[in-house]
């Protein structure tokens, strides 16, 4: 994609869209559950944005179907398939297998999104550890990175990944990152991103603020988790892949980076983790 420099006009009362020199790839969004815009529009905007790529995440048993249409619907939209431990319950050997058999299409990148939520315990913890364990040795088994939500679930959620440390070569992403230090060193240290939204935007998250200063920026990935999460100044809004330039800049503030530094980097984590037949622009 040939680089531009500008803005997107949105709204008279609100900022327009940053639009930098370097793409950004877009690494965590739900584009089956995005209403307000159409994805043609939506893959319109990404453009007016220099979103490169959007990756569309898997999350339960009724939408891993979903995903892998529509990364046919368009040749820059990627997805990932795994069962969100919300869902953890609805997992069956028929999932496991579905998983297994469909992550090996070219356009899937990952498996996730998978992990451990203590917060709202949709499902159970026990049957959440099994099925992130399960899911963890079919990205082994696959060579494939892994896509992590942790919710309040930070001792058993390393304590899990410690024990796959070394057969998962690829390592992955540890997305929307909201946990405590002593996770976030783990994960850093073992070789993982963590991945920051729109939430880095809000007045009160100054926890997150802190991890993005001591995230070294190869050891970053952005991400909108749309629907979710719309960043300042878009707030009640849905969110979409075309806001991701507000985080790239907040992050960007938050490490004293400039934004033309850090992109790059953090396109290149973003090829390291989903995409390592590539090669950046």
């Amino acid at each position: 994609m040939a680089s531009f420099s500008g803005n997107i006009p949105m709204s008279s009362k609100k900022r327009d869209i940053p639009v930098f020199n370097h793409p950004i790839i877009e690494t965590h969004c739900h584009l089956d559950y995005l209403k307000e815009n159409a994805l043609a529009d939506i893959l319109t905007q990404c453009a007016k944005a220099n979103v490169e790529r959007v990756i569309t995440i898997g999350v339960s048993p009724d939408n891993l179907a979903s995903v892998l249409q529509l990364t046919e619907a368009a040749h820059n939209i990627y997805g990932t398939l795994g069962v969100h431990p919300h869902d953890a319950e609805k997992f069956t050997a028929e999932t496991a297998t579905f998983i297994r058999e469909q992550a090996t299409a070219a356009k899937i990148v990952a498996i996730g999104e998978i992990g451990l939520d203590y917060y709202y315990e949709h499902s159970d913890r026990k049957t959440q550890q099994t099925v992130f364990e399960t899911q963890l040795q079919i990205a082994c088994d696959l060579n494939l990175p892994v896509v992590i939500h942790s919710r309040e679930a930070d001792e058993d959620t390393r304590a899990i990944l410690q024990n796959f440390s070394g057969s998962l070569k690829r390592k992955g992403v540890i997305h929307s990152f909201t946990s405590g230090i002593e996770l976030a060193q783990f994960a850093i240290n073992d070789g993982f991103c963590l991945g920051f939204n729109g939430i880095c935007t809000f007045p009160k998250a100054d926890n997150v603020r802190e991890i993005i200063r001591i995230t070294p920026a190869e050891n970053i990935l952005l991400e909108t988790d749309s629907p979710y999460l719309t960043p300042v100044p878009f707030r009640g809004r849905e969110n979409a892949p075309f806001y991701i330039p507000f985080v790239a800049e907040h992050v960007a503030q938050v490490k004293e980076m400039d934004i033309e530094t850090l992109l790059p980097v953090v396109y290149q984590n973003s090829l390291r983790v989903f995409f390592p037949d590539a090669t950046a622009p």
